[in-house]
């Protein structure tokens, strides 16, 4: 089981842990929640920091969380978002789509992509630095990675050739889906209390829509389309925050962890 934390961390962060990787790297799965709250909470103490450094400044503070965000993670998923949009927007045929996505070089619908995405997360990040609910980064981070937790166990592989995220998706089993649904629960509840329950619900209908949109294209996923699901699920639950941080500044703090 710690191996496959290690697997996680390794595979979903910047982080170098120490350590043995899985042996099979679809037991990591299960702990892909946990470094989505990881993640959600360096983010959002790098936002509470911030705010004693810019003096308010919501705009320039939610630059460096999003360039934050993306030096984390890599910007691996945002690789697999700018291969997504070429290949499904530029392509026609199954082959071809998977052939533009395998390309390495980014044509005008990723990079199209990539600024959209970037300027939803700027725009909710501002507002919710501005209204004072910057916890609501956390829970975006916990769905949005067990998103992709979801999509490996329900969909089969794309490629016959295999790939990077092969043995993530061919390994993945049922046990995985449902623990990592738990697991999100559990952080949640403790973040965010029962409102969290509501962003789950809502990550989960938006990935299995674009996992019907994904089988009708590719008969599947990759580790794009899986980078894919998990940044926009992620602005989406964002930028729903952001709508509604009027709102849910009700709600902040009512978790388990008062922080």
């Amino acid at each position: 089981m710690i191996r496959g934390l290690v697997t996680a961390i390794r595979t979903l962060s910047i982080f170098p842990v120490p350590g043995r990787d899985a042996e099979h790297m679809s037991h990591a799965l299960f702990w892909f929640p946990l470094v989505g709250c990881l993640l959600g909470v360096i983010l959002w103490g790098l936002a509470r920091g911030l705010s004693f450094i810019f003096g308010g400044w919501n705009d320039g503070m939610a630059t460096v969380v999003v360039a934050g965000g993306a030096i984390l993670t890599r910007g691996l998923h945002l690789d697999g978002l700018a291969d997504w949009a070429d290949g499904f927007f530029g392509g026609s045929a199954r082959e071809d789509v998977l052939a533009v996505m395998k390309d390495s070089q980014v044509g005008a619908f990723g990079i199209v992509a990539l600024i959209l995405v970037l300027l939803g997360k700027w725009v909710a990040f501002s507002r919710l630095i501005e209204m004072g609910s910057c916890l609501w980064i956390v829970p975006a981070y916990i769905a949005s990675r067990m998103t992709m937790v979801e999509l490996a166990v329900c969909l089969p592989y794309a490629r016959s050739e295999g790939g990077t995220a092969g043995p993530f998706v061919e390994g993945a089993q049922p046990c995985h889906r449902f623990g990592a649904i738990l697991l999100s629960a559990a952080l949640l509840f403790l973040f965010n209390g029962l409102a969290g329950a509501i962003l789950l619900s809502g990550g989960w209908i938006a990935c299995r829509l674009l996992g019907i949109w994904f089988q009708r294209r590719v008969a599947g996923v990759t580790g794009d389309l899986l980078g894919t699901c998990c940044e926009l699920v992620e602005t989406g639950l964002l930028l729903a925050c952001a709508v509604g941080s009027h709102w849910l500044v009700r709600f902040t703090g009512w978790g388990v962890l008062k922080i």
